[in-house]
């Protein structure tokens, strides 16, 4: 059931919140995966060197993947149950204090085997937070949008903060990486993550400012009112958990779910991590030339963004996505043959050309996923399906891409062959999650199930 319109300025606040907060946790997960390409292995993995060295490191930033869907099903309950506000209120302050904790982490030359325990904790941490954060932003961008024509437009507000986060991000390791090697590896990595801090008070006081959702308010109601006629009913059933509601009464709406969200998310990594470790150490690039690179091509995403947006709404959700995601099968062999021409005019060429459909796709599947699910399990769902994506495909991409091009040196044909296949699981998934009578009959859960 769809609430009441939202009224006055709430839409707008709406979505900058969920761009501004969305931005804050993006920007702190990415310091970190750029801090696991080029410092970590060195700092906290010692006595593993170059490529054990490099996948030890990354192999923390998996961690951190593994433990979102266990953030997206704590904080879809609390989202679904309770309310978007409270959950995305505590996954912001979450997520802040642990990256200033990172910030502030002795190495293993000062604290030894502790060192590696306590980043992979904190970085557990940071993935519980992160697995919490997408799904509530989107909806509270999307809930409160004007009518339901609007809502992947206003959703992608929240998408929005993902390029935004990575610009801030490449923009705080530009200036520490012009450090010489010793400051950089001795206190100039850490100040990306210090400066975390002020960024969660801006977030904090922004998000508080938010209205919860007119959809979720809307949905408490039926529910007290189904409530109500239950406990006078003596058939009544119990009410299952949100979790519960997905896993047994839409499993395949959302294992599709969680294939469309793979070019977006497994991409993305592959293109914002992967390519900072091959490109440092495969095509013997300067690592600010490839922060260059990133910086670039993240600003031309955060303005594809809104324009993908745009034109979905106008040619339709299905038809944009099935395009975006075909064009991205045959992306990755024009950008690895410009990127190992090594300049960084050619790098910036080949990774925008895999980031302009990828960014575009990503705009867009988070709005058109979200209306899959009903309202009172939509927190839940879409949680899940985006953080089990990042689980199994996205903390896994870089390392699998580590090994690919470990163990095929001077040759790219394997790492595009992986590109395209992600490419093509997402190509498979939006067109079946798009077929009307599996959206709406076979995959959407029955009312008495509530």
């Amino acid at each position: 059931m769809r609430g009441k319109p939202a009224t006055g300025h709430q839409p707008v606040r709406a979505s900058t919140a969920a761009f501004v907060g969305t931005m804050i946790e993006w920007y702190d997960f990415y310091i970190y995966a750029t801090a696991a390409a080029l410092v970590f292995g060195k700092l906290f993995f010692p006595s593993a060197t170059g490529f054990y060295g490099t996948l030890a490191a990354l192999g923390t930033f998996a961690v951190g993947f593994f433990a979102r869907p266990l953030g997206g099903a704590i904080f879809g309950h609390i989202g679904d149950k309770i309310g978007r506000k409270k959950s995305l209120v505590i996954t912001l302050v979450m997520m802040g204090t642990v990256t200033v904790l990172i910030g502030l982490l002795p190495t293993y030359a000062s604290i030894g085997f502790w060192a590696p325990v306590l980043l992979i904790l904190l970085r557990i941490v940071q993935g519980i937070a992160v697995g919490g954060e997408w799904g509530g932003a989107v909806l509270m961008a999307g809930e409160h949008s004007p009518d339901k024509s609007k809502r992947t437009f206003f959703a992608s507000f929240a998408q929005l903060g993902s390029p935004a986060g990575l610009i801030l991000s490449m923009l705080m390791f530009k200036l520490v990486t012009g450090l010489d090697d010793d400051a950089f590896l001795t206190w100039g990595w850490r100040v990306p993550f210090l400066f975390s801090a002020v960024l969660l008070v801006v977030g904090f006081v922004i998000r508080l400012s938010v209205n919860e959702s007119p959809d979720f308010l809307a949905e408490k109601q039926v529910q007290a009112d189904r409530a109500k006629a239950a406990s006078s009913s003596r058939h009544a059933t119990p009410v299952q958990a949100p979790l519960a509601q997905v896993l047994r009464g839409a499993p395949r709406l959302l294992m599709l779910a969680v294939g469309a969200n793979v070019l977006g998310i497994a991409g993305f990594y592959f293109t914002n991590t992967f390519m900072i470790a091959y490109t440092t150490q495969y095509v013997g690039l300067n690592r600010a030339v490839i922060l260059d690179c990133l910086l670039v091509v993240s600003i031309m995403q955060f303005f594809i963004t809104p324009l993908a947006a745009y034109v979905a709404s106008r040619v339709g959700n299905l038809r944009f996505l099935g395009a975006m995601a075909f064009a991205s099968i045959f992306t990755p062999y024009a950008m690895f043959n410009l990127v190992d021409q090594g300049s960084l005019t050619s790098i910036t060429l080949g990774v925008g050309v895999a980031v302009f459909f990828m960014g575009a796709y990503y705009a867009v599947i988070a709005g058109y996923v979200s209306d899959s699910f009903p309202t009172r399990i939509r927190y839940t769902g879409i949680s899940m399906a985006y953080q089990l994506s990042g689980a199994i495909f996205g903390g896994l991409t870089p390392l699998l891409g580590t090994v690919l091009a470990e163990n095929f040196k001077g040759q790219w044909w394997p790492l595009a062959l992986l590109f395209s296949a992600i490419s093509l699981l997402s190509l498979v998934s939006v067109l079946l999650l798009g077929n009307i009578g599996q959206r709406t009959e076979q995959f959407q859960l029955k009312d008495q199930q509530a």
